[in-house]
C-alpha cells in the first residue's frame, strides 16, 4: 500500500533519443517502510531512425511527430494534461570547461546565505568570457567553493565571509542544437521545465548516495553518444561525451557482416555478445538476401568478435578521460554502466579489464514502485527518461537551487503560453575541457584514444 506525496505533483521526463523518443510520467509516493519510490503512471514511446543524429536533433519535423507521439501514449494512460516536461540533451559537441567565479557579498557582517550562492551561480551564466559565441552554458556546477581565503569549502552556507566564489564545471552545448530541443519543445504546446544533460539525468535513476560521496563514474551507452561523469564526495567533477555508442556497434556489425542495417540491428539485439568464447564457430544464423537472393549465413562468433572489439575502445575512451579528470584510483564505488548498450552480455567484464576498475556493475533505474509500468521501464535503456521524472523531486547538487539557466525562459526563441501544472487525476483501472587539435596524420576513434592519453601517458600509445 502506498501513500501519495506531500504535494501529489506529478512530474514527466522526456528523453530525446538518437533512436527513440521516450516520456514517463510520474509521481514519489511513500511505501509502507516509509521509502520515498517513485511510481510510473504512463509511458509513451516512439522509435526515431531519422531525427537525431549523434545525440543531435538534425531533422525538426520528425523529432517534433515523435514527441507528440510518444507523450500523446504517456498522457493517455496516466489521464493527465501533459504540458510541462524536464527534457534531455546530448550531443558530440558537448563540452565540459572549467571556470572560476566570485562575488563580493554586500552583508559582510552576515553568515553565506543559500542567496548568495544563487548569485554567484547566476552570475557564471550571464559571464561568456571562455565561452564561444556559438555555444551555451546548459550547466553551471559548482565543486569546491572559497570564503575569503578559505578554499575547498564543501558548503559555504553558515560561514562568515565577504567574498565567494566557487570553481564551476561549465557544460556547454552548441547553440544551435540546444535550439533545436527547444523548438521540437513549444512545437508540441509543452514548456520545459528543466533541460539536462542525459548522463546526469541517469545518474538520478541509477546512482546511490554512497557510489556518489565514495567516488564513482557513470557511463551511459546511448544510440548515438557515450557519456560519462565523475562524482567524488557528492559532487560531479568530470564530464565528457563521446560520438561512439551502440549504433556504432549496428554499424560495425553491417560492415564486417556486409548486411542490411536493419539486419545488424537485430542481430545485435537479439544474438549481441561481447564474449566471442560462448560461441562455438558452427553457430550461425541465416540473414536474409535481396529479393530473390538466398539467405546469408553470418557467423555469431564473428558477431561478438566485432561487438567486443568497439567496447573495448569505449572502454578505452573512458579509462583515458578518469586519468585526465585526476581521479584515478580513487573510485570506490566503480564503475556504473547504463544505457541499451550497456545489457550486452559480457560488457562489464570488458569495462574493468580495460580501465583497470574493479567494481563495475550495470545500473538498472531504482526505487520504483511496483507495477506493470515501472516495469516497462527498469531497464537501463530507459535510467535517463526516468532520472528526469526524479529530477522534479531531487537535485544533483543539494548546495544550489537550480542546475540550468532561470532566466533562459525569457529568451526562448520560439513563444510560449505559460502553463501551469496541471492537477493530478487518478488513472482510470485497466531531461571537458576543449580537447586538442586533431592530429593530421590519424583520425577516427584511435585518434581520439591517442588524443586524450598523450598528453598524460607521454609515449605510450596502447590505450589497453
Amino acid at each position: 500500500m502506498t501513500t501519495v506525496g506531500v504535494d501529489d505533483k506529478i512530474v514527466v521526463g522526456l528523453d530525446i533519443g538518437s533512436t527513440k523518443v521516450c516520456a514517463v510520467a510520474g509521481r514519489v509516493v511513500r511505501n509502507n517502510k516509509d521509502q520515498e519510490t517513485l511510481e510510473v503512471l504512463g509511458v509513451g514511446e516512439t522509435q526515431l531512425t531519422d531525427g537525431v543524429a549523434k545525440g543531435s536533433v538534425v531533422n525538426v519535423n520528425n523529432t517534433v511527430n515523435a514527441i507528440k507521439r510518444a507523450v500523446a501514449e504517456a498522457s493517455n494512460q496516466s489521464n493527465i494534461n501533459i504540458q510541462l516536461v524536464n527534457v534531455s540533451f546530448s550531443g558530440s559537441h558537448v563540452l565540459s570547461v572549467k571556470a572560476s567565479g566570485n562575488i563580493t557579498r554586500s552583508s559582510s557582517g552576515d553568515e553565506v546565505q543559500i542567496e548568495d550562492i544563487d548569485h554567484l551561480v547566476s552570475d557564471m551564466y550571464r559571464n561568456r568570457s571562455s565561452i564561444p559565441a556559438d555555444k551555451e552554458i546548459v550547466h553551471a556546477l559548482p565543486m569546491d567553493f572559497m570564503v575569503d581565503n578559505e578554499t575547498n569549502v564543501q558548503q559555504p552556507v553558515g560561514r562568515n565571509g565577504v567574498k565567494l566564489g566557487a570553481d564551476f564545471q561549465l557544460i556547454t552545448a552548441q547553440s544551435n542544437a540546444t535550439r533545436n530541443v527547444r523548438k521540437c519543445i513549444t512545437r508540441n504546446n509543452l514548456q520545459q521545465e528543466t533541460m539536462m544533460l542525459s548522463a546526469l539525468a541517469s545518474g538520478l535513476a541509477v546512482l546511490t548516495d554512497e557510489e556518489k560521496y565514495a567516488g564513482v563514474a557513470i557511463v551511459d551507452i546511448g544510440g548515438g553518444t557515450t557519456e560519462m561523469a565523475i562524482y567524488y564526495r557528492n559532487i560531479l567533477r568530470h564530464v565528457a561525451v563521446f560520438p561512439w555508442a551502440g549504433n556504432s556497434l549496428t554499424s560495425d556489425i553491417q560492415a564486417g557482416c556486409k548486411i542490411l542495417p536493419n539486419q545488424a540491428e537485430q542481430l545485435k539485439k537479439r544474438f549481441g555478445s561481447a564474449n566471442p568464447s560462448e560461441y562455438n564457430l558452427n553457430e550461425v544464423v541465416a540473414v536474409p538476401g535481396l529479393s530473390n537472393r538466398k539467405p546469408k549465413d553470418v557467423l555469431l562468433k564473428n558477431v561478438a568478435v566485432i561487438m567486443e572489439d568497439r567496447l573495448r575502445e569505449i572502454a578505452a575512451l573512458v579509462q583515458a578521460e578518469i586519468i585526465r579528470s585526476g581521479y584515478e584510483g580513487k573510485l570506490l564505488g566503480g564503475l556504473v554502466l547504463t544505457g541499451g548498450t550497456a545489457l550486452v552480455p559480457g560488457v562489464e567484464h570488458i569495462f574493468g579489464r580495460v580501465t583497470g576498475v574493479e567494481e563495475v556493475r550495470v545500473g538498472f533505474p531504482e526505487h520504483l514502485e511496483p507495477n506493470g509500468r515501472a516495469d516497462l521501464v527498469g531497464d537501463p535503456a530507459y535510467a535517463t527518461a526516468v532520472g528526469l521524472v526524479w529530477a522534479g523531486y531531487k537535485t544533483i547538487d543539494n548546495r544550489i537551487s537550480f542546475i540550468s539557466d532561470p532566466t533562459r525562459a525569457a529568451y526562448n526563441e520560439e513563444p510560449v503560453v505559460p502553463v501551469s501544472r496541471p492537477a493530478y487525476t487518478p488513472p482510470q483501472p485497466v531531461v571537458r575541457e576543449k580537447a586538442p587539435e586533431k592530429e593530421p596524420e590519424e583520425s577516427g576513434i584511435m585518434a581520439w584514444i591517442r588524443r586524450v592519453t598523450k598528453p598524460i601517458r607521454g609515449n605510450e600509445t596502447d590505450p589497453y
